[in-house]
């Protein structure tokens, strides 16, 4: 395999020096055995992917740690270390490398980018390892690599099967419903048994997920909703929360229904101050429940957590228990597929009306639907243990459009209010917003108005 080497100019060398150790990138001297450098391979093939820089030293100087290029004499010096990290993923598509050199300084940095894999990377010493910050820590816990093998998505908990038995689904009212649209028509049992959910006389997770009247029965806290209405648009907080969190339960099919009903009332009870005074707000109904819809599809049901839904009463959040399986990533979330829990997907979409008819279009149908209202497209966050997807409800528009459409249907506006109608939470930039305006002569300050009573208005024509 011919590798690249690129040239880097001496600001790209300077920055190349003061680059942070950090959870997506490493820097490593040329004496790093190339069995250790593997563990920080398999680290970054478990999360999000990262850069390694082999021939960067960190040294001890009078003020603090020191970083010198420290490269390999050519490229050939750097054959060990490529060896050992082509030959622990079989497909060969877990990295790629160039080399960098720098005009006056000796030798190359071997500079590999590491991407996130479907499978486990094991390092060569035989253990997986994950990325903390800047560390690499074993995987060496008990249950440990089931956890991490549920995190990739290479092992399913929707097969793991439960304490249920066949009388909690075999006449329960969704398996009796679901039974008459089966063709060729069938029994429950043999339905059951046909579709691996249930396995001699115990159910699995995804046969109680799908069949069961009342799943969180047998699964409890990892297998309803939970709505919180916040009336802040602040972080939420305990006193900010206009009611007890509600919980909504159910078989998959209707949870998904339930739940988007429960949020379309509770926000169109929310007012935002728009051109015409107090409006309603909206959210496009078909991408809150795609969102909920891969939020309970795709799901970690490993962990003992509820899907979230927090209200704000400028966005909201959804949050789903577990990391993005396999090889998805946040920026490739709307390109690819991978479904960690490939049962469920199949055999929810074989009710009438399914909530996932739409298969594989999921979250690209969440942003075509808010760019269809004028909304900022969804943000999309992996954490620890969970993503979470954010609708907010903040115009396309640029500030100063809204301030404009503002003052089509009211004679003056106020910092706060212009803060109110534009989602910017600075004050002082607010003012630049209208003193951009004032110097385009669209705007002027009103007459003997200053300080907290300063408004602005539409500048009068003389």
């Amino acid at each position: 395999m011919s590798i690249p080497l690129k040239t880097l100019s001496n600001e790209q060398y300077q920055a190349l020096l003061a680059i942070e150790e950090s959870h997506f990138s490493d820097l490593k001297s040329i004496d790093i055995g190339p069995g250790k450098l593997t563990n920080t391979v398999s680290a970054f093939c478990k999360n999000s992917g990262g850069e390694i820089f082999i021939g960067i030293e960190e040294l001890e100087g009078e003020t603090g740690k020191v970083r010198v290029w420290d490269a390999f004499a050519d490229q050939e010096a750097a054959n060990a270390h490529l060896q050992v990290i082509e030959r622990l993923y079989p497909i060969g598509n877990h990295y790629i490398a160039e080399f960098l050199k720098c005009n006056g300084a000796p030798g190359v940095v071997l500079h590999v980018t590491v991407f996130k894999t479907q499978e486990i990377v094991f390092a060569s010493n035989g253990k997986a390892y994950v990325r903390r910050g800047s560390q690499n820590l074993p995987v060496d816990a008990d249950g440990a690599l089931d956890r991490l093998k549920y995190d990739k998505g290479i092992k399913s908990f929707e097969d793991e099967l439960t304490n249920a038995q066949l009388d909690e689904v075999e006449n329960s009212l969704i398996t009796l419903e679901f039974i008459t649209t089966v063709v060729p028509s069938t029994d429950p049992v043999h339905w059951l048994q046909k579709q691996r959910v249930l396995i001699g006389d115990r159910l699995s997770v995804a046969g109680v997920l799908l069949y069961s009247d009342l799943p969180q029965a047998t699964l409890p806290k990892r297998s309803a909703i939970k709505i919180l209405r916040y009336q802040t648009k602040n972080e939420g907080e305990r006193d900010f929360l206009a009611f007890d969190p509600l919980t909504i339960e159910g078989p998959i099919y209707s949870l998904v229904y339930d739940a988007v009903d429960q949020c379309k009332m509770l926000i169109e009870e929310i007012k935002k101050l728009g051109p015409n005074g107090l409006e309603k707000i909206i959210y496009p109904e078909e991408a809150l429940h795609e969102v909920l819809t891969n939020a309970v599809l795709h799901r970690d049901y490993s962990i003992a957590a509820d899907v979230q839904v927090r209200i704000f009463d400028n966005r909201i959040e959804i949050e789903s228990p577990g990391r993005l399986p396999g090889h998805v990533t946040v920026e490739l979330i709307t390109k690819t597929q991978f479904a960690r829990n490939p049962k469920l997907v199949r055999l929810v979409s074989k009710f009438k009306n399914p909530p996932n008819k739409d298969v594989g279009e999921g979250l690209r149908t969440t942003f075509e639907a808010m760019d269809k209202l004028r909304l900022k497209r969804p943000l999309i966050e992996e954490r620890e243990n969970s993503v979470v997807v954010i609708l907010r409800h903040e115009s396309l528009g640029s500030p100063e459009q809204l301030v404009m459409e503002f003052l089509k249907s009211n004679a003056e506006i106020s910092n706060a209010t212009g803060r109110e109608i534009t989602g910017i939470k600075s004050e002082n930039t607010m003012k630049e917003v209208f003193y951009r305006l004032r110097d385009r002569d669209q705007l002027e300050q009103v007459p003997g108005r200053n300080g907290n009573k300063a408004a602005w208005q539409i500048k009068k024509v003389i």
